[in-house]
């Protein structure tokens, strides 16, 4: 018998009937006719070509085909049971959508994943990444981060990080002054809005009061999270948010030898002016803004004068 062909009524029916020893109880089970199961079996003992019961006044009782048969059906009828019930208990936990950039995502917000769980155990998370801004009033996302001046009509935002800029590179390349700008390719990244504030490395040069020198060329990504690892690869020297690289500074993979830092953008909690946070999505939003690492920034780094150690 093939599985496309299984009789999974008749094996219903008769497993209710083995379970309980009555064809009449087990038709008010499954809110059926008492006829309705006596041919549901009748059928099924027809296509294996053995009786499964012995028919009694009041009751039934299995021959030796049905003690075989039933174990096996009870088993699986648990089985299905216990999965539908694990399904069902994933699909009533609450769930919290965020939107956030490519490069929030990876370096910001997942790093941050097993804060989440200590903190919010009962609150699932899924996180969508995308550098193109989401509509948040037709899309099941709750959150967004948005990363930009403003406005944003039609949202609620709030300041969640104030971002700034500096140099960064492997500590390996050497890299101590404004000097090793000429030895190693700049690392650039693509800007997805133009915005004279974006800041790139001509707007460094500019407020560092110096020449833009690109001698040793530069190395060019459409993702800043691209850009991080080639800094921390040893390619070049970026200019990169030193909110998404914290982690990377911290544990001595990058350093940020000499300034001066320029302001970025900031990063916004954003949430839909026309539909009401659930009581788990407000509770993450809350959580976002107790992480925020950049209560007002560090002070801008002063240029490292070309020549000094």
């Amino acid at each position: 018998m093939h599985r496309h062909s299984l009789p999974l009524s008749a094996l219903r029916a008769f497993e209710a009937a083995a379970r309980l020893g009555s064809f009449k109880a087990a038709a008010d089970e499954l809110a059926v006719t008492p006829t309705a199961i006596s041919h549901q079996i009748r059928g099924l003992e027809q296509q294996i070509g053995a009786s499964l019961f012995s028919r009694q006044v009041r009751r039934v009782t299995l021959t030796d085909a049905g003690a075989q048969l039933y174990p096996v059906l009870r088993d699986g009828f648990d089985a299905f049971q216990a999965a539908l019930a694990r399904l069902t208990q994933l699909r009533q936990r609450p769930r919290v959508v965020i939107s956030a950039t490519n490069a929030f995502t990876v370096k910001w917000l997942v790093p941050r994943m097993t804060r989440f769980r200590d903190s919010l155990p009962g609150i699932d998370l899924q996180l969508q990444a995308s550098d193109e801004p989401v509509d948040l009033r037709s899309t099941a996302i709750d959150i967004a981060i948005r990363y930009g001046r403003g406005p944003y009509p039609g949202l609620i935002t709030e300041a969640l990080l104030a971002d700034w800029f500096a140099p960064v590179a492997n500590p390996r390349l050497g890299v101590r002054s404004v000097d090793d700008l000429a030895r190693w390719p700049l690392i650039c990244f693509d800007w997805h809005r133009s915005d004279p504030r974006n800041p790139t490395w001509e707007r460094w040069f500019a407020e560092a009061g110096l020449a833009v020198s690109k001698s040793a060329g530069e190395l060019r990504f459409s993702d800043e999270g691209h850009a991080i690892q080639a800094a921390v690869a040893g390619q070049g020297i970026a200019l990169v948010s030193q909110a998404l690289v914290a982690e990377e500074l911290a544990s001595g993979h990058l350093h940020q030898p000499f300034g001066p830092g320029i302001d970025g953008h900031t990063y916004h909690l954003a949430v839909s002016s026309e539909r009401t946070l659930s009581a788990s999505a407000q509770a993450v939003l809350d959580w976002l803004k107790g992480q925020s690492v950049a209560d007002g920034g560090p002070p801008p780094l002063a240029v490292t004068p070309a020549g000094s150690p």
